[in-house]
C-alpha cells in the first residue's frame, strides 16, 4: 500500500503492444498536431491581421482557436514522446499539470462555444441590438469570463483531485492524466468531493447545451420566416460550422462521462478520449474554413502577400 506522498510518478496507457504500432501512433499524432497548429495558427493570424475580421464572431473564433492549441498541447507531446522511447513515465507535477490544463482548455471551449451561440443569436433574431448586446467591450467581458470561469475550474478540480491520498498503485488506465482514473486511485471517501464537483461541472455544461439547443431553435426559426433564399442561405453558412463543431464536441465528451458502465472497456475508452481530446482541435479549423466565405478570402489573401514577400 501507498500513499500520494510516496508516488513520484504515474504510468500512463500505452497506446499500442509493439514497437511498430507505437511508431505508427506517433506518425498519426504528428500529423494531427501539426494539422492543429497549422490549422489555428492559421486563424489567428488571419483574424488578427484582417481588418474586415474584427467582428464578435471572429474575435471569440480565435479564441477557440486558442483554446483547441492549447488543449491539443497539452495532451499530444507527452503521448508521442511515449511512443517514440517506449515509455509511460509522467511525473507526479507533470500529470498534475496536464490535469490542469486540460480541464482549463475543455471548459474554455465550452464556454466559447456557448458564447458563440449567443452572438449566432442576437445577430440573426435581434440584428437591430446587435451592435450594442456585442460591442467590443461586452465581447471583451464574455471572453474575459469564459477564461476566468475555466481557470477557477480548472483550480478547484486539480487542487481537489492530488489532495487525495491514493493508495492503489500509480498505474492510469488513459494515455494522458485525467481525474477519473486518478479518481480510481484514491482509498479515500473524500473523493466524494470531487465526483460532487465533477457532477457540478456536468451540470453546467448541461445548462450550456440546453441554451445552445433553445438558442438554435430561435435561429432556425428566424432563419425559416427569411423571404429570400440568399438570406437564408448566408445565415445558415454563418451558423452550420458552429453547429458542426458544437456537435462534435459535446457528442464525443457526453459520451465519454456518461456512457454506461457495462459498455466501457480500455480500447473503447482509449477510442473515445482520442476522439474528444484530439480530433476536434484538428478538425475545427477545417470546418470553419470550409463553410465561411470570409475567412477563406482572408487565408487565400494572406497566403498570397505570403508568396510574393518570399
Amino acid at each position: 500500500m501507498s500513499n500520494s506522498s510516496s508516488i513520484r510518478h504515474f504510468l500512463l496507457l500505452a497506446l499500442a503492444d509493439t514497437w511498430q504500432l507505437q511508431l505508427l501512433h506517433f506518425c498519426l499524432l504528428l500529423g494531427i498536431s501539426l494539422a492543429a497548429l497549422l490549422g489555428n495558427g492559421l486563424i489567428i493570424s488571419a483574424v488578427a491581421c484582417g481588418r474586415h475580421l474584427h467582428t464578435p464572431m471572429f474575435f471569440f473564433l480565435l479564441n477557440l482557436a486558442l483554446a483547441d492549441l492549447g488543449s491539443i498541447c497539452t495532451t499530444v507531446p507527452k503521448a508521442m514522446h511515449n511512443s517514440l522511447w517506449d515509455t509511460s513515465n509522467i511525473s507526479y507535477k507533470g500529470c498534475a499539470a496536464q490535469v490542469f490544463f486540460f480541464v482549463f482548455f475543455l471548459s474554455a471551449e465550452l464556454s466559447l462555444l456557448t458564447v458563440m451561440c449567443y452572438d449566432r443569436y442576437v445577430s440573426i433574431c435581434k440584428p437591430l441590438h446587435y451592435g450594442t448586446l456585442l460591442g467590443s467591450r461586452a465581447c471583451a467581458h464574455m471572453a474575459a469570463a469564459a477564461w476566468a470561469s475555466a481557470f477557477l475550474n480548472a483550480l478547484m478540480h486539480t487542487a481537489n483531485t492530488f489532495s487525495l491520498p491514493l493508495c492503489h498503485g500509480n498505474a492510469l488506465g488513459q494515455f494522458f492524466c485525467e481525474i477519473p482514473p486518478i479518481l480510481k486511485l484514491s482509498c479515500s471517501h473524500s473523493n466524494l468531493r470531487e465526483l460532487g464537483l465533477i457532477g457540478g461541472s456536468l451540470s453546467l455544461g448541461l445548462g450550456c447545451f440546453v441554451f445552445i439547443v433553445f438558442s438554435y431553435v430561435q435561429i432556425f426559426r428566424a432563419v425559416l420566416r427569411i423571404p429570400s433564399e440568399q438570406g437564408r442561405h448566408k445565415a445558415f453558412s454563418t451558423c452550420l460550422p458552429h453547429l458542426a463543431v458544437v456537435s462534435l464536441f459535446l457528442s464525443t465528451v457526453m459520451f465519454a462521462y456518461l456512457k454506461p458502465p457495462s459498455i466501457s472497456s480500455l480500447s473503447l475508452d482509449l477510442s473515445v478520449s482520442v476522439l474528444y481530446s484530439v480530433v476536434p482541435p484538428a478538425l475545427n479549423p477545417l470546418i470553419y474554413s470550409l463553410r465561411n466565405q470570409e475567412l477563406k478570402d482572408a487565408l487565400r489573401k494572406m497566403m498570397t502577400l505570403s508568396l510574393q514577400k518570399q
